[in-house]
């Protein structure tokens, strides 16, 4: 595909969506898929990778838009081969929604999250409110029944930050194969017993935030973890911490510090790990206000 200013390669996958990528006039990549623009900008903040912004209804070629042009921030890329991705998943979507028959209207019904402001019907029995702080889906008492016993709530309502998952698993058919992929990723990070009962299958390292976070803790239970960190004011190149047995920040757990070379202290995904034969017990002048007249030990 070209990316030449004001050349357009348009996908050959006939079944979505037509995908047209271009440069816009200050040099980003972009792409137009139906009657939405997408373009990667750079991060701003030094990071690697950008971010998506979108624009809808824009009916400007794209060679003449700039960054000023778009205003919707639809999350991160790691670099322009994820963009591209990222825009042909989003014509996949929009080509499997295009099949389904959901329907929008006005429901006047108290939710979990307060009164329904807009309905949407996937199919009989299954329906997403959203509502002025929050939203999810109810599923009819003869809906909910066909969810699985591990991911079934009692009273048919699933919120729509990870609860979700558990609708779209149970009736697939009524969702785009973009949404059964991330309701198949929420379950894993958020709910991999439920996961794991359903597929039968065991989860492995790196799958499941929440089951790794478990194995942490257990794997360092009798450690002691750093739960606060900070830049020594007193010692050149070092990290003062304050850590736990475990990490925990229960009230009146023992904490004790140590110093860290900045050059070593990084706290990965759960937590810092002090390691006793290299890093020093530190009893000296402390760098935290909250430490302050407190006994050394």
């Amino acid at each position: 595909m070209s990316d030449r200013p004001g050349i357009s390669t348009a996908t050959a996958a006939s079944d979505f969506p037509e995908v047209v990528f271009d440069r816009s006039a200050d040099g980003l990549i972009v792409a137009r898929v139906g009657d939405l623009t997408l373009a990667m900008l750079p991060s701003g903040d030094g990071a690697a990778g950008g971010f998506i912004a979108s624009a809808w209804r824009v009916d400007r070629p794209m060679g003449e838009l700039t960054r000023q042009s778009f205003y919707s921030h639809e999350g991160r890329v790691a670099h322009e081969a994820d963009f591209r991705a990222r825009v042909l998943e989003t014509a996949e979507h929009r080509r499997d929604l295009s099949r389904l028959n959901r329907v929008q209207k006005r429901q006047s019904c108290g939710t979990p999250w307060g009164w329904s402001q807009m309905a949407t019907v996937y199919a009989e029995g299954i329906v997403s409110h959203a509502t002025a702080s929050h939203g999810g889906f109810h599923l009819s008492p003869e809906r909910n029944r066909q969810v699985h016993a591990s991911l079934r709530s009692s009273d048919g309502f699933y919120e729509e930050d990870c609860c979700w998952a558990a609708v779209a698993i149970t009736f697939p058919d009524f969702f785009t194969g973009y949404e059964r992929r991330i309701a198949d990723e929420t379950c894993k990070t958020w709910q991999p017993d439920a996961w794991e009962a359903i597929h039968g299958v065991v989860l492995s390292s790196g799958e499941s935030d929440v089951k790794d976070r478990r194995s942490f803790e257990r794997d360092h239970a009798d450690d002691w973890v750093v739960i606060s960190a900070i830049r020594s004011d007193h010692h050149s190149g070092m990290t003062e911490v304050i850590a736990t047995r475990g990490g925990k920040r229960t009230l009146g757990v023992e904490e004790r510090r140590y110093l860290v070379p900045v050059s070593e202290y990084e706290v990965g995904r759960f937590g810092f790990v002090i390691n006793e034969t290299r890093h020093q017990a530190y009893a000296g002048p402390s760098s935290f206000l909250s430490w302050s007249g407190r006994t050394t030990t």
